[in-house]
């Protein structure tokens, strides 16, 4: 490997470690503020051990984010200088804003919250659990929108005199149409996350502890709620990315020929080349509906948008890695739906809604919450595997491109960058990387094996108890 596919594989390892724990800390800072509001409308106690549970789990997850997070920032230094140098301008005020949402407005509430439960009036310690939540949507936003300018650039203008580029509308960064469709479809597979991790630690201490059992049905809906909204918007999203990448959406299908009515291939075997595969199997028509909202609609194919790209950008392949976006699409939606059936089978047993022709050990109340304990951990892994996936089908599939139409990836590499250092950063943020998965991986169980609720409770009329540890 060359220094630079050795840089794109340290950038593809800090980020996709990175995002393993965004998703769950804007999951559990949500469910948190929405618990901690549920039980001051209904007095209900169960309600308030679970906000004080979850929140243990959020404070977990953000100190490693943040420390991950810090990590990916660093990278655009260290292996990406040209294009930060390039496009600083536009990136810069992106970055700037989330840093200043994530350090001091989630950082500083989300001590005020775990700090002020016997110290600050209800509402006003309800308050900045809320504030933190909205925090999180706010600097996802924000980040997916620098992202988004790498898929689809505007609001920019390029300096004739330096040949940098300068943001010429920060709304219409904020505004872009990528941004507008990422943002919903990334939100919900947050949800089916964070829902996952709540299912799978409720259904592990649900013999030990019955008040659990709360906790596993609240994140089983969490998890199917996400995962039909990843489903709605990833339906406008793919339509989106198809009219502002349309490269994208033909090497999602391997489609080389421009095709109308193009079908979709559900699971292929063979080269994915000019010639299909021998043997697949394909939805009629559904390429070109999910591309462009009818079954009759028109998919360019690979080879005419090769030679549209040469013609406009000057010789090159302009062509991704096919096979890479080809499995990675079908992986991220095999993922996300066998992620919603584990939440929906969950759900089902537990209400003990039965099936005659199903045999008895599947049955609600007949095997089905031991059957559920033993394949638990898919509860987790699943949604963690398809925000992976999508991650990188986004990011390959619009290779050689950095920031689409403007830089290619080989543009962007910092100057002078020897593959000995490379290496040895990757292996330094491998084994502290290592070493940050013990540990969180260590507080929540710790912290998950304690009793949901405790045997005492204080209480008073303005003022909150504090928590038991």
């Amino acid at each position: 490997m060359d220094v630079l596919d050795l840089t794109r594989l340290q950038f593809a390892v800090v980020t996709i470690y990175h995002y393993l724990f965004v998703p769950l800390s804007i999951c559990l800072a949500a469910t948190a503020a929405g618990l901690q509001l549920a039980w001051m409308r209904t007095s209900r106690e169960k309600y308030l051990h679970l906000t004080k549970f979850v929140g243990k789990l959020l404070i977990a997850t953000f100190a490693v984010g943040v420390v991950t997070g810090l990590v990916q920032e660093f990278q655009f230094g260290l292996g990406w200088s040209a294009f930060a140098r390039f496009y600083g301008d536009v990136f810069g005020p992106t970055l700037a804003i989330e840093g200043m949402l994530a350090f001091f407005l989630e950082a500083t509430f989300l001590a005020l919250w775990y700090f002020g439960w016997d110290r600050l009036p209800r509402r006003l310690h309800a308050a900045t659990i809320v504030i933190v939540a909205v925090g999180t949507l706010l600097s996802a936003y924000i980040i997916l929108a620098a992202n988004s300018f790498m898929q689809n650039p505007v609001a920019y203008a390029l300096d004739p005199s330096t040949g940098r580029a300068h943001l010429t509308s920060f709304t219409e960064l904020l505004t872009n149409e990528v941004v507008l469709a990422a943002f919903p479809h990334t939100m919900a597979g947050a949800a089916m996350a964070g829902g996952g991790l709540l299912l799978a630690i409720g259904v592990w201490r649900l013999p030990a502890d019955r008040a659990f059992a709360t906790l596993s049905r609240l994140g089983a809906w969490i998890m199917l709620v996400g995962g039909l909204g990843t489903v709605i918007s990833g339906d406008h999203l793919g339509k989106v990315m198809t009219a502002v990448q349309p490269m994208k959406m033909a090497a999602a299908e391997a489609l080389y020929e421009t095709t109308t009515g193009a079908p979709f291939s559900i699971f292929a075997i063979g080269e994915l080349g000019h010639d299909r595969p021998f043997f697949s199997i394909e939805v009629p028509k559904l390429l070109s509906f999910l591309g462009t909202g009818s079954f009759n609609g028109t998919v360019q194919g690979i080879d005419d948008l090769q030679a549209a790209y040469v013609a406009q950008y000057g010789p090159g392949s302009y062509v991704p890695m096919i096979p890479v976006a080809f499995w990675t699409f079908r992986l991220m939606m095999g993922a996300g739906i066998l992620a919603m059936a584990v939440a929906a089978f969950h759900l089902w047993s537990f209400y003990a809604f039965r099936v005659r022709f199903l045999p008895a050990f599947l049955q609600p109340g007949r095997g089905t919450p031991a059957l559920m304990r033993r394949f638990i951990w898919l509860a987790p892994l699943l949604p963690a595997a398809a925000n992976t996936f999508g991650w990188i089908f986004t990011e390959t599939a619009r290779q050689p491109w950095l920031a689409f139409g403007i830089s290619k990836v080989s543009d962007g590499i910092s100057p002078g960058l020897t593959s000995a250092e490379v290496i040895a950063s990757l292996a330094g943020f491998t084994l502290v990387y290592g070493l940050l998965a013990i540990v969180w991986w260590r507080l929540v169980v710790h912290l998950s094996r304690k009793p949901l609720a405790p045997d005492k409770i204080e209480s008073s009329s303005d003022r909150e108890p504090a928590p038991a540890y």
